[in-house]
């Protein structure tokens, strides 16, 4: 997010709905969080403290949680009103999640066993994408896994499977016109990474055994090791 574009999630009368919404415009998105766990608990076994970067909303967290009862979380994310709904969304899980206003630059220094940045990179630039990369790896323990997550931009066409995508979250029927130009929109606004763009940032950040684990749309998902040496 560029400083002179204002953030969508800043206000709360807009997010309203995003714990309601997400799921029906991201595929298999409970599946996905699930996933993340999986990736995870193959590392941080027992007790493991897990970092969430872009913690707005926390859905992901919920699901790692209810998933792991002997997880504890630490969630970072620079809107405030994202973390008001992921504090009604994490009430069960209260007493095992910390909630932080702000970056990962405000993230405890850990070391933390995991950590996910799921539907958040893609709003961010590359500069400011590496640097979070490179401060998450700073705060996991040697071998410690991250799980990322959102759009990127495959082929030659990044709107074309962005307007895909917009048509599979419209639930109210296939406008295919309305889904180009939206799909447009977002191809121009965001600013997206090819596959192999993402991998290559995941290394230079610090990260080995980068794999994909997650393709829907122009949707992405992958795992990585914070470098034992």
């Amino acid at each position: 997010m560029t400083p002179d574009k204002p953030s969508p999630f800043a206000d709360a009368t807009a997010i309203a709905s995003y714990t309601q919404e997400t799921p029906r415009k991201v595929p298999g998105l409970s599946d996905l969080h699930r996933m993340t766990m999986l990736l995870l608990a193959e590392q941080a076994v027992g007790p493991a403290q897990i970092l969430v970067v872009g913690a707005g909303g926390g859905m992901e967290t919920l699901a790692l949680a209810e998933a792991q009862p002997g997880w504890r979380f630490t969630g970072v994310d620079p809107s405030a009103a994202m973390l008001d709904l992921a504090s009604g969304t994490l009430a069960s899980a209260a007493e095992r999640v910390t909630l932080i206003e702000g970056t990962v630059d405000q993230a405890p220094d850990g070391p933390f066993d995991g950590a996910t940045c799921i539907l958040t990179l893609h709003h961010i630039d590359r500069d400011t994408r590496l640097h979070t990369l490179r401060e998450i790896r700073r705060r996991l323990k040697p071998g410690g896994r991250l799980v990322i997550a959102g759009h990127s931009a495959p082929g030659p066409d990044p709107a074309r499977w962005m307007t895909r995508s917009v048509a599979f979250g419209d639930h109210s029927g296939i406008d295919w016109e309305k889904a180009a130009a939206t799909g447009r929109m977002m191809a121009e606004r965001l600013p997206l990474l090819t596959p192999a763009e993402e991998v290559d940032l995941l290394l230079e950040a610090g990260f080995v055994d980068v794999a994909l684990f997650y393709a829907a749309f122009s949707f992405r998902g992958w795992v990585a090791t914070a470098d034992p040496d």
